[in-house]
């Protein structure tokens, strides 16, 4: 993707090297930091790019100016991802005037300790503009999506949406695929999750605006179909809605319990006609791909082992993440195992009731160590209980 339009360039990288985005999410696709650049009488270079990839960016900058001098720098978001090399675009190029929100302003001696931005910074809001000849840049106010100070900007003459982290994904471009939702699913859900209003307010915003391409932060650019469908996405993510119709049984054991019992129930839960049926083991899998299925469907089964008076960490961990991505409007089962004295059923509840709009569905299920024939009743009982 090296053009956006015969003016709308794209600069940006690919890192292959990455292990963990943020040092927490697994990214074996890599990622894309995307840049852009509007090649009009006035030059703007939308975004940088992280560190890691800094040489390279700067090459592929060089090569789009030629030998020319670019007029603005947009930081629509100061992500270190992202904003790494403005102050290296400022000393380079000494006409280039910085282009932000007001409170990106309050966050540059943050990142550029002993930069002085004196002069070369001009601070915009929601409904203002920037002039580049034909094309006309206009703000819009993103603010927590997924940071406070992201702005997004529309071009009105190719009529292209440059959303910041807003519709983005994992992966790099080199290896992408058809399948966007997938990784762009994982990708909302984990890092913009918590923010659905602001989305909501935001995804409102763009139903005035006609836009023909989205251009992320993160991932390809979306057209045509694609993109409706992403707008459509987004809209029901931010909205807690569940996309899909299916149960989630996630568990945390120790010596296999209960791995048996929610192995066993996932099982229960396919003979009674469950359309869908993920399970999942939190000491194993990854975080993020089980809080994407969480999101996605409307019931989850939790099943853990107790542990020291508490519950398995993996589990607390879990149900953790789901609390600070402000989670709702879902139905839980319990499923709670103990030797001795069970206690990760009541941990499990109370954190459960934490949430906004989630129900628990009864009975809660005790396994003692094992699995027991009289168990599989249990089982039975919740099954029915979760498929009414």
């Amino acid at each position: 993707m090296n053009k956006i339009s015969d003016t709308i360039k794209y600069i940006g990288v690919d890192d292959l090297d990455i292990d963990l985005f943020e040092s927490q999410y697994v990214v074996p696709e890599g990622m894309s930091y995307n840049s852009y650049l509007i090649d009009d009488e006035k030059i703007a270079v939308l975004d940088t790019a992280d560190r890691r990839k800094g040489e390279e960016w700067k090459a592929n900058l060089s090569a789009v100016l030629n030998g020319r001098q670019p007029d603005y720098l947009v930081a629509h978001h100061m992500e270190p991802d992202h904003s790494a090399l403005i102050a290296w675009m400022l000393e380079t190029y000494p006409g280039v005037q910085l282009v932000c929100s007001a409170q990106a302003v309050k966050m540059l001696s943050n990142f550029f300790e002993g930069v002085d931005f004196t002069g070369r910074v001009m601070t915009v809001k929601e409904g203002d503009t920037l002039s580049l000849g034909k094309h006309e840049l206009k703000f819009i106010g993103a603010a927590m999506i997924h940071w406070p100070e992201v702005i997004m900007s529309y071009d009105s003459t190719d009529k292209v949406l440059f959303s910041a982290d807003g519709f983005g994904k994992f992966g790099a471009l080199v290896n992408e695929t058809d399948d966007w939702a997938c990784e762009a699913r994982r990708y909302y859900f984990n890092i913009c999750g918590k923010y659905g209003s602001q989305v909501q307010s935001v995804v409102k915003k763009m139903a005035a605006l006609d836009i023909e391409a989205i251009c992320p932060l993160h991932g390809p650019m979306l057209k045509g179909e694609a993109l409706a469908e992403a707008v459509k996405l987004y809209d029901t993510w931010s909205k807690y809605e569940p996309e899909s119709d299916g149960i989630l049984v996630a568990y945390a054991s120790i010596h296999g319990g209960t791995a048996a019992a929610a192995e066993r129930l996932g099982e229960i839960l396919r003979e009674k006609g469950a359309k869908k049926v993920v399970v999942s083991d939190l000491s194993r899998e990854d975080m993020a791909e089980v809080i994407e299925d969480a999101f996605r469907y409307p019931t989850v089964v939790v099943a853990a082992s107790s542990y020291d008076a508490g519950v398995f960490p993996v589990m607390h961990d879990f149900l953790y993440h789901l609390q600070i991505k402000n989670y709702q409007k879902r139905k839980f089962g319990i499923i709670e195992n103990g030797s001795w004295a069970p206690s990760a059923g009541k941990v499990m509840r109370s954190m459960i009731e934490a949430m906004k709009d989630c129900d628990i569905v009864e009975p809660m299920v005790t396994i003692r160590s094992r699995m027991k024939a009289g168990d599989e009743a249990q089982l039975e009982q919740l099954a029915e209980a979760l498929l009414k």
